[in-house]
């Protein structure tokens, strides 16, 4: 059983930025001339659910994290559109730009916060200002578009049971499409639930909801009717040059980890860490990912050096 996890809230600088139309609340902890380390959350969360990582890793890196639209103190915007990734990918670019001018960042991002990390990781324009990518449960939807397509074009039932298997694992993303039933689920206690269905499914113990968990919840299904219809139907060709470390959780209940098999065609500078645990691994043992995280970057240092990003 997993220990209860208990946040130390560090002291964070707090700052607005301007993101690609929308007011961004964004938070900076940690040594000032550390490496840095952007991280990045997913649904239904906000950047609390990073706090027990940045207790592990304050001392030795400068960390950035914000609110992505629509969640915790971050504007949230009216029209789906303006959910769309490259909306999203001009947020990550913003928090740069405004905080991180002089160095690039080590990318860190979960869930939601990875699939959407992936359309900033595959922009030529955005590279530069990257200097590694650390991504936990989360494909870029281009990538799982080409993956489906191909293993539905080789008639194997094997492969087509990868699919099947993959669009079971995924049932939650056709209940969001439903209008207005999310919202309502979390207007009537899914909230409250959330801790519990953590420590049912995840094993995550000792975690309160996030002050804004209701809001987070039920503006946040925003993300996968903006994006997941047009990504899945009609893929585009996304690769990077920016190191990537990917850390696949062999119990996720959501992503299953044959999506990512087909990665290294798409990201040629990829280590890949199979893990045991599930979706949710973030919270489980912030130690442990902590540990994960300081091995690739302290690599990605020595080897590589950090350049400068071109101004904006």
């Amino acid at each position: 059983m997993n220990a209860p996890l208990h946040r130390r809230e560090l002291p964070a600088q707090r700052c607005h930025v301007q993101g690609d139309g929308v007011r961004l609340q964004a938070y900076v902890w940690g040594k000032a001339d550390g490496p840095t380390l952007l991280l990045v959350h997913g649904y239904p969360d906000s950047h609390e659910i990073w706090l027990p990582l940045v207790s592990e890793l304050a001392a030795d890196y400068r960390i950035l994290a914000y609110d992505v639209r629509g969640h915790g103190a971050s504007q949230a915007p009216r029209r789906l559109r303006d959910y769309r990734l490259e909306r999203l990918a001009n947020d990550l670019e913003a928090v740069i730009r405004a905080l991180s001018p002089q160095q690039p960042v080590h990318l860190v991002a979960h869930d939601w916060g990875s699939i959407q990390s992936w359309e900033a990781v595959t922009e030529p324009r955005i590279q530069p200002l990257l200097a590694s990518y650390t991504s936990i449960s989360g494909p870029c939807l281009d990538h799982v578009g080409h993956w489906m397509r191909q293993r539905i074009s080789l008639r194997s039932p094997g492969a087509l049971r990868q699919v099947l298997g993959q669009l079971l694992s995924s049932w939650y993303i056709a209940l969001f499409h439903i209008p207005l039933l999310p919202e309502l689920c979390w207007r009537l206690g899914l909230d409250r639930a959330w801790p519990w269905l953590l420590r049912r499914v995840e094993g995550v113990h000792g975690l309160p909801p996030s002050s804004t968990q209701r809001s987070d919840g039920m503006r946040g299904v925003q993300l996968y009717r903006a994006n997941f219809v047009r990504s899945l139907f009609s893929p585009r060709a996304r690769s990077t040059r920016v190191p990537v470390q990917l850390i696949v959780p062999l119990a996720d209940r959501f992503v299953r980890p044959q999506l990512f098999d087909d990665l290294p065609h798409w990201a040629p500078s990829l280590t890949r860490r199979d893990v045991r645990g599930g979706h949710w691994r973030v919270l489980a043992e912030p130690k442990a990912l902590a540990g994960w995280i300081r091995e690739h970057v302290t690599r990605m240092e020595e080897d590589q050096g950090v350049s400068k990003p071109p101004a904006g």
